[in-house]
């Protein structure tokens, strides 16, 4: 299997299969929480204690976007900026931008 990163000349990117296992298992269990709070809010769950599972989320989901972020950094940049594809930067920058 062919593990280097394609980002920017393919729309996509090629992944390690244990770094895959990993974002969809974080994904996953970020799943199972958006319905367990789903479930409180059908049971009348008290507003602090959905809020409470809901800032558990989008700390999951800061960790999920952290760890992609890395990859992308590792792989993906490196790369191009070592092929003098310095549009990579620009890229790299909006997307930094999204997540803050």
């Amino acid at each position: 299997m062919d593990n280097k990163c394609h980002c920017s000349l393919h729309d996509t990117t090629m992944r390690e299969d244990e770094k895959k296992r990993k974002l969809i298992n974080r994904l996953n269990r970020i799943e199972g929480q958006v319905r367990g709070i789903k479930k409180m809010l059908e049971d009348d769950a008290y507003c602090t204690d959905i809020l409470t599972q809901s800032a558990a989320v989008s700390s999951a989901v800061d960790a999920f976007n952290r760890q992609l972020l890395e990859d992308h950094i590792k792989g993906c940049v490196v790369r191009d900026i070592k092929n003098g594809e310095y549009d990579i930067i620009d890229e790299l920058m909006d997307i930094i931008k999204r997540l803050m």
